[in-house]
């Protein structure tokens, strides 16, 4: 079922069960795949070395009794009752908790914000009564609104999150598959399965990434029913082990048995919390990929099947190990070993596609928020293919796939057993969990406006619970827990330089941009020969003209008949509706034919392509030109007054205002027959010329629309404008420090930042035009 994101909200409020139960089914292999093999590998990984079982069966049930109570305090009450109600206009995930708190305190660290984008609907959408009630909420808001250590400090909260969920896309599928492979050892000799373990999980795991491109929603089908079959089948099995090896193991659930277990472990059984925590692998899914259901179908999903499914499996697995105490030689704590022996080989391969289901689910969502990140100015620019038209969430990243599967064959190779690969993924699991729990307390006072009490209780709650899975997990650094803080800190450098470097020449750009004043003393004809096009000058500014121009036109003796300023930029929201995104303004006098374009792009939203994007702006400047003279007052309500000389006016794309100006193009130069809407065409050929067939463009406007003459001939230039063709003047810029300037900027600047934008891609705007259009003007930034 392919519906865009968006659209799941207003299904589920028509209350549609069919709808709702399909979702359900649909999450299961996109967002419980990681959860739901998490039974392969915690008993094995928590009585891997430090405690072992006895006779007394004590260590067993007070593990079972951690299990439970894990489950059911971190999945099931904190992500399904609390912080899935935390959704960025039905987006999750760590960035959506950074983006409410920027719209909520202000504290947005993209530096061309404007005050016009506080009036997008998707931003105000939870903004009715933003002022927080009570004097702390009150205080806490000015407080981080007026110091920028703080709001630094807060991105790179976010930032350490995101960077332990990439973490997390590197071990999740390394431990999720050679677990489910570790099943043959028990059909194999001692001497043997080592030696097919590690190539059968490679050779998994490079055919898992190498099926990226092909996209989720092509394969996604797949997961959904294999998952269902998995959790059906590890219930079934622990329902068997229940009732055939222990009835009464349900007493283990008690609380008192995690105290009895604790106090006779003591230090050992404190460090096998590390592996206990592997039972919540995969929670934070379950509000990453909220942007591609419904909070009804997670919470349905989880609370009727994977959480009954998981309990009785763990219930399971301890009432085979309570009564099988006598320890053979060839004999190892795991699944399989609680699986009876006729069931091992068809239970394998379902573990194994499991897994991959698992692995697939953190590895798009390592994409998106890839993606988030990359549209904040926070990564490297990225490719970014969509390989679905329908579902916006499903893209594939080439860089960073490969660069995982590197390093998920690394960790594969390298350690070669479940012990080391679940204190890695622990502790990025359990430091992915400490950021929201952090972030969320001041969702509670900020957005949702509740007494600090509530957010004080849900700190000290859930924050003790996970700081202490944390400390277990974090005095495993030498046994495989340094892998994902060596990964966050090599990805959080990349992050934090590539955002110093973003900030420091938007800074220079704003420092060295050219006054409007300038623009209008160089008279009438502007002094230079206007050729036939429109010339689209991509800047970050969103007001005055940048110095890149004056460059141009200092070296140049000739630019377009009509010139667009254009500022593609993100917003703090996931997504801006149609009849939002564009903000155009007129730059200097009327005959000038120049304009400014403001597009607005949400961190989910599909960029188009070059041809669907010109249409649209070209579009988008015909009707802003319309509609500035119907009134002269309708710019000032629907827009803000630039500081320069433009008034802004917020113009929708050609499919968001059906009564106004829309774009065609064909390759017929005959005048067309007659029609309800009227054509401003292109002017006709000379008598005597021999007609040939072309692309011609013609405005179609509305007969119910009258415009004056001078309005008129301002459309017809910029239809003639359209038709002569686009160029693209994009700023090509070379950052070097300042002489003078420290050793950590000129690190970051000249080695750092240069490094990386060589090594990256272009603006969006940069790799959809076409090569043969676009003209490159370069330029030494010394900031």
């Amino acid at each position: 079922m392919d519906l865009e994101p968006g659209s799941y909200q207003n299904i589920v409020k028509r209350e549609s069960w069919r709808t709702v139960l399909t979702l359900a089914y649909q999450s299961l292999g996109v967002v419980y795949g990681d959860l739901s093999t998490s039974p392969l590998y915690v008993y094995k990984s928590t009585f891997a070395e430090d405690i072992h079982h006895s006779e007394t069966n004590e260590e067993i049930f007070g593990v079972l009794s951690f299990v439970f109570w894990t489950i059911t305090l971190v999945p099931l009450l904190k992500y399904v009752f609390i912080v899935l109600r935390a959704d960025d206009n039905g987006e999750g995930g760590t960035f959506a908790l950074y983006s409410l708190l920027c719209r909520h305190a202000r504290v947005n660290s993209l530096p061309n914000c404007q005050l016009a984008d506080e009036e997008l609907i998707e931003y105000k959408k939870d903004s009715i009564g933003s002022a927080p009630k009570s004097g702390f909420g009150a205080g806490l808001k000015s407080t981080l609104e007026k110091h920028r250590v703080l709001q630094r400090i807060l991105l790179v909260l976010a930032l350490i999150g995101t960077c332990m969920v990439i973490g997390d896309g590197v071990l999740t599928p390394a431990i999720s598959v050679f677990s489910a492979v570790s099943g043959v050892e028990l059909s194999m000799s001692k001497e043997h399965h080592k030696y097919v373990e590690v190539p059968v999980a490679c050779l998994i795991l490079i055919c898992l990434f190498a099926l990226q491109h092909y996209g989720t929603h092509r394969v996604g089908f797949l997961f959904a029913p294999v998952v269902l079959i998995w959790l059906l089948c590890i219930s079934t099995i622990g329902l068997y082990n229940i009732v055939v090896w222990n009835p009464h193991i349900y007493r283990a659930l008690s609380p008192y048995h995690m105290y009895k277990f604790l106090k006779k472990t003591q230090r050992g059984g404190w460090m096998s919390l590390g592996g206990i925590l592997l039972c919540i692998t995969g929670s934070e899914a379950m509000f990453a990929d909220l942007g591609h259901f419904s909070q009804l179908s997670i919470k349905i999903a989880f609370t009727l099947l994977v959480y009954p499914s998981l309990i009785l499996a763990y219930m399971g697995q301890a009432a085979y190990l309570s009564q099988h105490h006598v320890i053979e030689s060839e004999y190892r704590i795991g699944f399989y070993v609680s699986v009876p022996e006729k069931l091992r080989w068809p239970v394998l391969v379902i573990a194994i596609l499991a897994a991959v289901g698992g692995g697939e689910a953190i590895i798009t969502g390592t994409f998106s928020i890839i993606k988030q990140c990359s549209a904040l100015n926070c990564f490297p620019k990225v490719k970014i293919v969509h390989t679905s038209s329908k579902i916006h969430g499903q893209i594939y990243i080439p860089e960073i796939n490969w660069i995982l599967m590197l390093l998920c064959l690394a960790v594969t190779i390298g350690f070669r057993d479940t012990k080391r690969m679940g204190n890695a993924s622990g502790l990025a699991v359990i430091t992915v969990m400490l950021v929201t729990t952090c972030l969320m307390s001041l969702v509670i006072v900020l957005c949702w406006h509740k007494s600090v009490v509530f957010a004080i209780a849900f700190v000290l709650f859930f924050g003790t619970i996970e700081a202490l899975y944390f400390s277990a997990s974090l005095i495993k650094f030498l046994e495989g827990a340094w892998v994902p803080i060596v990964l966050a800190f090599v990805f959080l450098l990349v992050m934090c330089v590539w955002h110093y470097g973003t900030l420091k020449r938007y800074e220079f750009d704003v420092q060295n941009k050219v006054s409007v004043n300038w623009l209008l003393s160089l008279g009438q004809s502007l002094g230079i020969a206007r050729v036939r096009g429109i010339g689209l000058v991509h800047t970050e500014l969103v007001s005055g003209v940048p110095a890149i121009f004056s460059h141009f036109v200092t070296n140049l003796p000739a630019f377009h008949q009509v010139l667009v300023f254009l500022c593609v930029k993100a917003v703090p929201v996931p997504h801006v509706r149609a009849e939002e995104r564009f903000l155009v303004g007129r730059i200097g006098p009327r005959h000038f034919r120049m304009y400014r374009c403001i597009v607005r792009y949400g961190y989910r939203d599909v960029h188009k392509d070059d041809i669907e994007f010109e249409h649209e702006l070209v579009c988008s400047i015909a009707e802003f030109v319309r509609s500035e003279a119907v009134t002269a007052t309708e710019t000032e309500n629907d827009g803000f007054q630039d500081g320069d000389c433009d008034r802004m006016a917020v113009v929708g794309t050609s499919s968001s205002h059906t009564q106004g100006i829309k774009i065609s193009e064909d390759d017929d130069i005959d005048e067309p027959g007659p029609s309800e809407r009227r054509e401003i065409v292109s002017p006709p050929l000379p008598i005597g010329k021999k007609p040939r067939k072309k692309k011609r463009v013609r405005f179609i406007v509305p007969e119910s629309v009258k415009m004056e003459k001078e309005t008129r001939e301002e459309v017809e230039e910029l239809n003639e404008a359209r038709e002569g063709g686009v160029a693209y003047i994009m700023g090509h810029a070379y950052m070097k420090a300042k002489p003078g300037s420290g050793l950590f900027k000129r690190l970051a600047i000249n080695v750092g930042y240069e490094f990386l934008r060589r090594n990256s891609r272009g603006s969006t705007l940069s790799l959809s035009a076409p090569h043969a259009s676009t003209l490159e003007v370069g330029m030494i930034y010394h900031v």
